[in-house]
């Protein structure tokens, strides 16, 4: 619903085009009316963007993303690599145990995840087509609404112009007719106006005729 309820008193199917100076001056007294901060601020009746609760590391992407720096840190991709065996000085050194132990932490971690990608890859061979093929019927369902829902809003603004044309165009007539007669109207009252001036002149020259030949 609209948050403001406005009348429009125009008639674009029977008012002849604006000049150019005309719309210049009407855009003058519009730009009077306007304060000087209507380019920045909204609207009173506009209400208040909600309140955000976008995690501060999703703030701090969005921000990054804005300012349009590159991306940088993230997942780092090298626990994931197979790691190499610890080497020894020579071979009679003792091998360093903590150091194999740190190595078969990250074994165990690569294991891991080339298992678990295995797992998936597998998952999504198996599944994936299906499940594309079902987000895309969806999507094409939401899109035939919007669609639908677009096509049905065109229609009825059509046939608001429609009605608001032929009401005008039948009512042409009257609306001109009406125009000549408010302009002859006009036109008398000024034809009066000068009239009645052009009297009170003679009125107030034969007063002073009068008043010269009484002195004389």
């Amino acid at each position: 619903m609209s948050l403001i309820n406005e009348v429009h008193d125009s008639l674009p199917y029977v008012d002849s085009p604006l000049t150019e100076s005309a719309r210049q001056k009407a855009q003058q007294l519009i730009n009077a009316e306007l304060s000087p901060d209507h380019s920045t601020s909204l609207h009173p009746s506009i209400p208040a963007a909600p309140e955000s609760h976008i995690s501060a590391l999703l703030q701090q992407e969005i921000d990054r993303k804005a300012a349009g720096a590159p991306l940088s840190g993230g997942i780092d991709l090298s626990r994931y690599e197979a790691p190499e065996a610890p080497t020894r000085a020579s071979d009679t050194d003792a091998p360093d145990l903590e150091e194999w132990r740190q190595t078969l932490q990250k074994a165990y971690t690569s294991s891991s995840h080339l298992s678990k990608r295995h797992e998936n890859l597998t998952l999504l061979e198996e599944c994936g087509k299906n499940a594309w093929l079902i987000g895309n019927s969806q999507l094409e369902d939401i899109l035939r609404g919007l669609e639908k829902e677009l096509a049905e809003t065109k229609e009825a603004a059509e046939e608001v112009n429609r009605q608001r044309k032929i009401a005008q165009e039948s009512s042409q007539g009257e609306l001109v007719s009406l125009q000549d007669t408010w302009k002859r109207g006009i036109g008398a009252v000024l034809d009066v106006e000068l009239a009645s001036e052009g009297l009170r002149m003679q009125i107030l020259e034969h007063r002073r005729v009068a008043a010269q030949q009484q002195q004389s």
